[in-house]
Protein backbone atom coordinates (compact mmCIF):
# COMPACT_ATOMS: atom_id res chain seq x y z
CA UNK A 1 0.00 0.00 0.00
CA UNK A 2 1.46 3.47 -0.76
CA UNK A 3 1.93 6.25 1.76
CA UNK A 4 -0.63 8.84 2.01
CA UNK A 5 2.09 11.84 0.74
CA UNK A 6 3.01 9.81 -2.69
CA UNK A 7 -1.08 9.69 -3.13
CA UNK A 8 -1.45 13.04 -2.43
CA UNK A 9 1.37 14.15 -5.23
CA UNK A 10 0.08 11.59 -7.47
CA UNK A 11 -2.94 12.76 -7.52
CA UNK A 12 -2.08 16.30 -7.56
CA UNK A 13 -1.06 15.31 -11.40
CA UNK A 14 -4.95 15.47 -12.64
CA UNK A 15 -6.22 18.81 -13.36
CA UNK A 16 -9.69 19.13 -11.77
CA UNK A 17 -12.62 21.71 -12.05
CA UNK A 18 -13.42 23.34 -8.80
CA UNK A 19 -16.66 23.47 -7.96
CA UNK A 20 -18.69 24.79 -4.44
CA UNK A 21 -21.42 22.64 -3.67
CA UNK A 22 -24.74 24.07 -1.71
CA UNK A 23 -27.04 22.23 0.28
CA UNK A 24 -29.72 23.47 3.07
CA UNK A 25 -29.85 22.39 6.25
CA UNK A 26 -33.46 20.96 8.19
CA UNK A 27 -34.29 24.46 9.38
CA UNK A 28 -33.35 26.04 6.11
CA UNK A 29 -30.01 27.61 6.45
CA UNK A 30 -27.23 27.66 4.06
CA UNK A 31 -24.42 25.68 3.65
CA UNK A 32 -21.41 25.20 1.50
CA UNK A 33 -18.19 23.91 0.29
CA UNK A 34 -15.51 24.18 -1.94
CA UNK A 35 -15.28 20.83 -3.81
CA UNK A 36 -12.89 19.47 -6.77
CA UNK A 37 -14.12 15.78 -6.10
CA UNK A 38 -17.10 16.06 -8.43
CA UNK A 39 -17.41 14.36 -11.87
CA UNK A 40 -19.95 13.58 -14.14
CA UNK A 41 -20.99 9.49 -13.69
CA UNK A 42 -24.53 9.25 -16.09
CA UNK A 43 -25.78 10.51 -18.88
CA UNK A 44 -29.19 7.88 -18.65
CA UNK A 45 -30.04 9.64 -16.08
CA UNK A 46 -28.13 12.12 -15.57
CA UNK A 47 -26.65 12.06 -12.48
CA UNK A 48 -23.19 12.98 -11.10
CA UNK A 49 -21.03 12.75 -7.54
CA UNK A 50 -19.35 14.34 -5.38
CA UNK A 51 -16.98 13.64 -2.22
CA UNK A 52 -17.63 15.22 1.14
CA UNK A 53 -15.13 15.56 4.02
CA UNK A 54 -16.57 13.43 7.21
CA UNK A 55 -14.37 16.05 8.73
CA UNK A 56 -15.94 18.82 7.16
CA UNK A 57 -18.89 21.14 8.47
CA UNK A 58 -20.95 20.06 5.35
CA UNK A 59 -20.87 16.65 5.90
CA UNK A 60 -23.45 16.25 8.37
CA UNK A 61 -25.47 18.82 6.53
CA UNK A 62 -24.72 16.53 2.58
CA UNK A 63 -25.41 13.54 5.17
CA UNK A 64 -29.14 14.73 5.89
CA UNK A 65 -29.65 16.85 2.54
CA UNK A 66 -32.28 15.65 -0.20
CA UNK A 67 -31.20 18.24 -2.99
CA UNK A 68 -27.98 20.10 -3.23
CA UNK A 69 -26.60 22.54 -5.83
CA UNK A 70 -23.03 22.36 -7.75
CA UNK A 71 -21.53 25.72 -8.80
CA UNK A 72 -19.07 25.35 -11.26
CA UNK A 73 -16.81 28.15 -10.74
CA UNK A 74 -14.99 30.39 -13.75
CA UNK A 75 -10.80 31.68 -13.55
CA UNK A 76 -12.62 34.94 -12.18
CA UNK A 77 -13.64 32.91 -8.90
CA UNK A 78 -10.78 31.48 -7.03
CA UNK A 79 -11.21 34.24 -4.48
CA UNK A 80 -15.23 32.72 -3.83
CA UNK A 81 -13.46 28.84 -3.67
CA UNK A 82 -10.71 29.93 -0.90
CA UNK A 83 -13.91 31.62 0.76
CA UNK A 84 -15.73 28.68 0.84
CA UNK A 85 -12.80 26.06 1.53
CA UNK A 86 -12.22 27.99 4.87
CA UNK A 87 -13.66 27.03 8.07
CA UNK A 88 -16.36 30.29 8.44
CA UNK A 89 -19.66 31.09 9.46
CA UNK A 90 -20.59 34.12 6.65
CA UNK A 91 -19.23 32.67 3.70
CA UNK A 92 -22.49 33.97 1.85
CA UNK A 93 -21.85 37.23 2.81
CA UNK A 94 -22.02 39.73 0.05
CA UNK A 95 -22.17 37.47 -2.08
CA UNK A 96 -24.77 37.13 -5.03
CA UNK A 97 -26.70 34.39 -5.77
CA UNK A 98 -30.32 33.09 -6.20
CA UNK A 99 -31.92 29.88 -5.76
CA UNK A 100 -32.58 27.07 -7.72
CA UNK A 101 -35.65 25.07 -8.38
CA UNK A 102 -34.23 22.83 -5.10
CA UNK A 103 -34.13 26.37 -3.51
CA UNK A 104 -30.29 25.52 -3.22
CA UNK A 105 -27.86 28.80 -3.47
CA UNK A 106 -26.92 29.24 -7.00
CA UNK A 107 -24.17 31.88 -7.30
CA UNK A 108 -23.95 34.49 -9.76
CA UNK A 109 -21.39 34.67 -12.39
CA UNK A 110 -20.41 30.91 -12.40
CA UNK A 111 -19.84 28.62 -15.38
CA UNK A 112 -22.27 26.40 -15.11
CA UNK A 113 -24.42 24.65 -12.68
CA UNK A 114 -26.23 21.30 -11.63
CA UNK A 115 -29.09 21.37 -9.08
CA UNK A 116 -29.51 17.39 -7.87
CA UNK A 117 -31.79 14.84 -5.86
CA UNK A 118 -29.61 12.81 -3.54
CA UNK A 119 -29.69 9.19 -5.28
CA UNK A 120 -27.57 7.71 -2.88
CA UNK A 121 -24.57 8.17 -0.29
CA UNK A 122 -21.56 5.13 0.02
CA UNK A 123 -18.72 5.17 2.15
CA UNK A 124 -15.62 6.14 0.29
CA UNK A 125 -13.01 5.96 3.66
CA UNK A 126 -12.58 9.22 4.50
CA UNK A 127 -14.99 11.13 2.33
CA UNK A 128 -18.79 10.59 1.88
CA UNK A 129 -19.50 9.91 -1.81
CA UNK A 130 -23.12 11.48 -3.19
CA UNK A 131 -24.75 10.67 -5.87
CA UNK A 132 -26.94 13.04 -7.58
CA UNK A 133 -29.58 12.84 -10.19
CA UNK A 134 -29.62 16.07 -11.69
CA UNK A 135 -33.07 17.98 -11.87
CA UNK A 136 -31.93 21.20 -13.71
CA UNK A 137 -28.83 22.59 -14.94
CA UNK A 138 -27.29 25.38 -16.88
CA UNK A 139 -24.44 26.86 -18.35
CA UNK A 140 -22.53 29.99 -19.41
CA UNK A 141 -19.51 30.99 -21.47
CA UNK A 142 -16.45 31.67 -19.67
CA UNK A 143 -13.39 29.64 -18.55
CA UNK A 144 -12.92 27.12 -15.86
CA UNK A 145 -11.14 27.81 -12.77
CA UNK A 146 -8.81 24.26 -12.20
CA UNK A 147 -7.15 23.14 -9.47
CA UNK A 148 -3.64 21.17 -10.38
CA UNK A 149 -0.44 20.28 -7.99
CA UNK A 150 -2.21 22.23 -4.88
CA UNK A 151 -2.41 25.65 -6.51
CA UNK A 152 -5.20 27.29 -8.81
CA UNK A 153 -4.79 26.81 -12.57
CA UNK A 154 -6.02 27.94 -16.02
CA UNK A 155 -6.72 26.77 -19.36
CA UNK A 156 -4.43 28.42 -21.96
CA UNK A 157 -6.78 28.38 -25.07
Amino acid sequence: MIDAPTFRSTLGRFATGVTVVTARDTSGRDHGMTVSAFCSVSLDPPRVLCCVERSADMYPVIAGASQFAVNILTTAQEAISRRFAEERDDRFDGLGYTRGVTGCVLLDDILAYLECSVASRFDGGDHMIVLGDVIAAGAADGRPLLYYRGGYAQMER
